[in-house]
């Protein structure tokens, strides 16, 4: 049940259901507010948003999902992961809480998800913040494109023979996962890491942690869309559009590579010292651009 009083100090978890899977999310109250969507990245979780959250909670109705595979949504018999049931479950999601038009926050692989969601029902999404979620740079793109259907399916024949016989990394402690952060994203401080660990991580029989999501989300799978067709995908969205990229990211400049042109509303933000995790890195220059977009 949504939670209405402003005042508490986190947010309550509700679940739902899509293709067969119960999905959660959390729900930051507020329901009388317009609806702000914060979709996590990939090996993410819902909590990795508190933060914004807390900024943003007196002025929205925040709602932040665990993607399938991710946080305390359930994992995918079989581990079948693609970008199409991401947004079939977050489609699902919206038609439930039934409040349009929302506007979407999402990172890495929810912006992604984001974004084709906003392509496919345009009418739905009043504004859009996507950060880094465009995938490989047109170079990366092309040389993927251009390798053999067999090639790639081979390739993911092997990745799935690979990732079936391993098993989750046990961490001693919350603390050891928790170095294991930091090692992944220098930026964040060790209170951020410790935070996101402890809504990241879940407790083994024999006391140790391993992380909550399925490892089977990293593997690539053969049928991909041509950058053309991505191009012709975006161009779909009619909503005003803002994309970030932190400037110290390995991602590249949507602007110089030539992809925010197929954007029909976009402007682009670089965050400067940021890497990937623009919304940890920089969290009050996040939320300045964030709220400038969403005032205009």
């Amino acid at each position: 049940m949504p939670v209405r009083n402003a005042e508490i100090i986190g947010p309550a978890s509700s679940y739902y259901v899509s293709q067969r899977l119960r999905l959660h999310y959390v729900d930051w109250g507020n329901p009388g507010k317009p609806l702000l969507l914060l979709i996590h990245g990939g090996r993410d979780h819902a909590r990795s948003w508190d933060w914004v959250a807390r900024d943003l909670r007196r002025d929205y109705h925040l709602i932040a999902p665990d993607l399938r595979g991710h946080g305390d949504s359930s994992w995918v018999s079989g581990g079948h992961y693609t970008i199409h049931e991401f947004v079939l479950d977050i489609a699902r999601l919206l038609e439930a809480l039934d409040d349009f038009p929302v506007t979407i926050i999402g990172h890495s692989l929810g912006g992604a998800v984001s974004i084709h969601y906003a392509a496919l029902f345009p009418d739905r999404v009043k504004k859009l913040i996507a950060i880094e979620g465009l995938g490989p740079a047109p170079q990366l793109a092309r040389e993927l494109e251009s390798a053999k259907i067999w090639d790639r399916s081979l390739e993911w024949i092997d990745q799935v023979r690979e990732f079936s016989g391993r098993q989750p990394r046990r961490y001693p402690s919350i603390e050891a996962a928790a170095q294991r952060m930091l090692e992944e994203n220098s930026f964040l401080s060790r209170e951020q890491a410790n935070h996101l660990t402890v809504h990241g991580v879940a407790r083994n029989e024999d006391g140790t942690f391993s992380w909550k999501f399925d490892n089977y989300t990293r593997i690539f799978y053969p049928q991909r869309w041509d950058s053309e067709q991505m191009r012709r995908l975006w161009g779909r969205i009619t909503c005003p559009t803002l994309l970030m990229r932190g400037a110290e990211s390995w991602a590249s400049d949507p602007a110089i590579d030539g992809r925010m042109a197929a954007f029909p509303n976009a402007r682009l933000v670089n965050v400067p010292e940021a890497g990937h995790w623009v919304h940890h890195d920089r969290l009050d220059v996040f939320l300045r651009e964030v709220r400038t977009f969403l005032a205009e």
